[in-house]
């Protein structure tokens, strides 16, 4: 029972939804993320790949599948 409206494909409530966006914010907000942005834009973004920041606080460029299956991979918590 999926809502279609624009911003809203999980079907959230107008509050669940508020909330969400105030968590996803923050969280693009905070000084790790911010600093992994501005060494993404140094390195110089492709369009055909993604820059991983490993565990070590290295960058790799991979491709974007690989990069976006990180929780599958057991990467992220």
């Amino acid at each position: 029972m999926a809502n279609t409206k624009p911003g809203n494909s999980q079907g959230l409530s107008r509050t669940a939804l508020a909330d969400k966006r105030a968590r996803d914010l923050a969280a693009a907000n905070t000084l790790d993320r911010e600093q992994k942005r501005a060494e993404n834009q140094r390195i110089g973004q492709e369009p055909d790949s993604d820059l991983h920041h490993t565990a070590s606080g290295q960058v790799r460029r991979t491709s974007i599948a690989y990069n976006r299956a990180t929780h599958d991979r057991g990467e992220v918590a």
